[in-house]
């Protein structure tokens, strides 16, 4: 059974709005099934779905011209052009296309924002709108899964990818390895060209382990022997891929707090995190149980946002003294702060001197109470 995906009204709203619009996400995210259902909504648009793996149609857009593109396209009202970052100059081509024929709607999607948006973003300036596609949210996946008793747990352990819901745990297993060794130790390397795959594949490890804990980028180089430069490029890498995404420190009045060079990795999705580390045991058998909680919470916050139109600056917030937030939302001036605690039985109170500095909003997370928060 198809899945309806949270991001599908908000690209609705801008459809024939004279913008083309790019999905970016990783593979086996459910872009295309995604781009499909795009086609079907619109039963009376003549619409096309093109594969741009299929040489033909490279060939089309690489060697555009207008009057390629009218033979092609002038009995069309909306096409999709999936995997278009294997298209060589598609920006310069979906511009002249969009600019040619402004009546069509073009919907072009990417495995990768990283390669999609260096070959895109200048010729589209003003004339795109750009959407993520994440793997399945909570509000995303059926309500019987979740009320499971293993539900939950499942994610924890398997994470969300379309692919890994509602299948046998060795099926699981199986799948988000192939998943995670398809995309990240293959398409990533080959994406930068990178020859120190050995060197990759010990970050992703030690970023995995410190999921929760924060990140020194000077050990890290250190302990990989890599200058900081390289590091910090692998990093934004694997941001600009959707693998992992960074929180700085908030900063803003009080001496105590740390600097805003300080920052907690963490990971959109924990089956891949899993995966890097090969450990996909009960929870009853696990120490990270605390940090695999507090990751998939944030988690779920950033894509509950982002699939609505929403982007809040995000952040922690840690004391030299060791006061601390897991996790702070900033958005038109108001700052909503989170506490994420596995355990209903932990007490949660937040810093005095964080309330009376900064008076937010405050929620604490746990297992019993998540659905009010998170879906």
């Amino acid at each position: 059974m198809e899945i309806a995906r949270d991001i599908l009204t908000e690209i609705q709203e801008v459809l024939f709005k004279d913008k083309v619009i790019v999905i970016y996400g990783t593979r086996r995210v459910g872009k295309t099934t995604l781009a499909k259902h795009l086609l079907e909504e619109y039963p009376d648009k003549r619409s096309e779905y093109f594969n741009c793996e299929d040489a033909q149609v490279r060939r089309l857009l690489e060697d555009p011209t207008i009057e390629k593109f009218r033979r092609a396209f002038f009995q069309h009202d909306l096409v999709v052009f999936d995997e278009a970052q294997v298209v060589s100059n598609i920006g310069f081509s979906l511009k002249l296309l969009h600019d040619s024929f402004p009546e069509l709607q073009i919907i072009a999607t990417g495995s990768s924002s990283f390669e999609l948006s260096n070959k895109i973003g200048e010729p589209l300036v003003g004339r795109a709108r750009y959407f993520t596609l994440y793997p399945f949210s909570l509000n995303e996946i059926n309500t019987s899964f979740l009320q499971t008793d293993s539900g939950i747990e499942h994610i924890l352990r398997f994470g969300l990818y379309p692919t890994v819901i509602n299948k046998s745990e060795k099926e699981m297993r199986r799948e988000i390895v192939d998943i995670t060794n398809g995309y990240l130790y293959k398409d990533i390397f080959a994406l930068e060209g990178l020859k120190h795959s050995q060197l990759f594949t010990d970050l992703l490890t030690k970023l995995a382990l410190q999921v929760g804990s924060e990140v020194s980028y000077n050990e890290l180089a250190s302990s990989l022997r890599l200058s900081i430069e390289t590091l910090q490029k692998y990093i934004e890498l694997l941001e600009k891929c959707f693998v992992l995404f960074v929180l700085p420190a908030f900063s803003r009045n009080l001496r105590k707090e740390v600097g805003k060079k300080t920052r907690k990795i963490y990971f959109y999705d924990l089956g891949v995190r899993n995966a890097i580390i090969n450990q996909f045991a009960s929870l009853n058998l696990r120490s990270d149980v605390g940090a695999l909680w507090e990751n998939f919470c944030i988690a779920e916050l950033i894509k509950k946002a982002h699939n609505k139109g929403f982007f809040p600056n995000n952040y922690f917030w840690r004391t030299y003294d060791g006061k601390e937030i897991d996790f702070i939302e900033e958005f038109d001036g108001i700052l909503r702060a989170y506490e994420f605690k596995y355990s209903p039985n932990q007490k949660v109170k937040l810093p005095k001197i964080f309330v009376e500095e900064y008076r937010p909003q405050f929620s604490a997370i746990n297992r019993e109470n998540y659905a009010e928060y998170l879906l």
